[in-house]
């Protein structure tokens, strides 16, 4: 056999390889096949609490006209944008866990990836633009209503929604349109961007380099807009002087603070940890909590630590009654 021809068998096999890549498998946590039934019950009861808790949130933020403010505008968007997150990984995971191929298509994953990264993206802005809507209610009180108005709350929410789109379409389209050398396990249980660009095998450079830029646009920097607009806000409210408008203004902000707490800890863990510190299954473990707990935790932290959702709870739960 010439040179020539064992050059075209190599490449021919190799085309063959990259065009056969129909379907991916989901192996992560699969080394423990006696969690699996567990898991299963356990992430559907959470996402049932996650799509009862922010639908709640919704109808209440839309019905009371109490809450038709910016604050509560945002967390709207928020319950909105967590109930499409869970709803496009949450699903297929539970699929996964019951079934012992443990498939998904090459569509089907990069539509995950497209959702998971661009919703994700978007909770980053949208939590920073909610500390900046706090900043302005504390330190700003008397020009807030002229400030904070419904047109600069929609762009400011549609802004949001069009940058972490645009960055999951990127970096999805960039990973999807490499070559798979034939390997098409994802130690992983969702296709997540991070597991799925091990499987290439051409040069990845340009995908790290786009992530490393993102995860600064989008966690870094937000995060630090929101600990700069704590710090004045911190500073706005030791100046009260009356314990009550202390506890107010405390409570306003504590929901908002718990839940970037709880995000940002499990982002920034997931895509800004040391690889070489970090086994599998705790990755997969961040993973759960960035994906289905904090998602969950949202509703019933604005639920508890919020008076007026309270109230408007009482009110919707008591027209119920008189209806009956």
């Amino acid at each position: 056999m010439s040179s020539w021809e064992a050059f075209q068998g190599t490449w021919t096999n190799e085309l063959s390889n990259y065009s056969a890549m129909t379907e991916f498998f989901l192996v992560g946590l699969s080394q423990y096949p006696e969690l699996q039934l567990s898991l299963f019950v356990l992430c559907l009861i959470m996402y049932l609490i996650i799509l009862l808790g922010n639908s709640l949130l919704i109808i209440l933020t839309i019905l009371d006209s109490c809450l038709h403010t910016p604050m509560y505008f945002f967390l709207g968007n928020l319950s909105f944008l967590d109930i499409c997150y869970t709803s496009s990984s949450i699903p297929p995971m539970l699929s996964i866990f019951r079934s012992h191929r443990k498939s998904i298509s090459f569509i089907g994953c990069a539509l995950q990836m497209i959702f998971s990264l661009g919703l994700g993206s978007t909770e980053c802005i949208l939590l920073a633009m909610m500390a900046y809507d706090r900043y302005m209610a504390i330190c700003n009180p008397l020009r807030y209503p002229i400030i904070m108005n419904r047109v600069l709350c929609v762009h400011m929410a549609v802004w949001s929604w069009i940058v972490g789109c645009l960055n999951s379409l990127v970096q999805t389209v960039l990973a999807m349109t490499l070559p798979f050398c034939g390997n098409n396990v994802i130690d992983h249980i969702t296709c997540e961007i991070l597991a799925l660009l091990k499987l290439i095998c051409s040069d990845i450079t340009i995908n790290v380099l786009i992530m490393s830029v993102a995860s600064i646009v989008l966690l870094i920097i937000p995060l630090l807009l929101i600990f700069i607009s704590y710090i004045f806000i911190l500073y706005s409210i030791l100046r009260i002087n009356s314990v009550e408008g202390r506890k107010k203004a405390f409570s306003t902000c504590s929901a908002h603070l718990t839940v970037v707490i709880l995000f940002y800890g499990s982002a920034l863990l997931m895509y800004t940890k040391p690889k070489s510190k970090v086994t599998k299954t705790s990755d997969e473990i961040i993973s759960l909590s960035y994906g289905v707990v904090t998602p969950m935790l949202n509703p019933i932290i604005y639920s508890l630590r919020n008076k007026e959702i309270k109230e408007a709870l009482k009110k919707l739960f008591s027209k119920r009654l008189h209806l009956t």
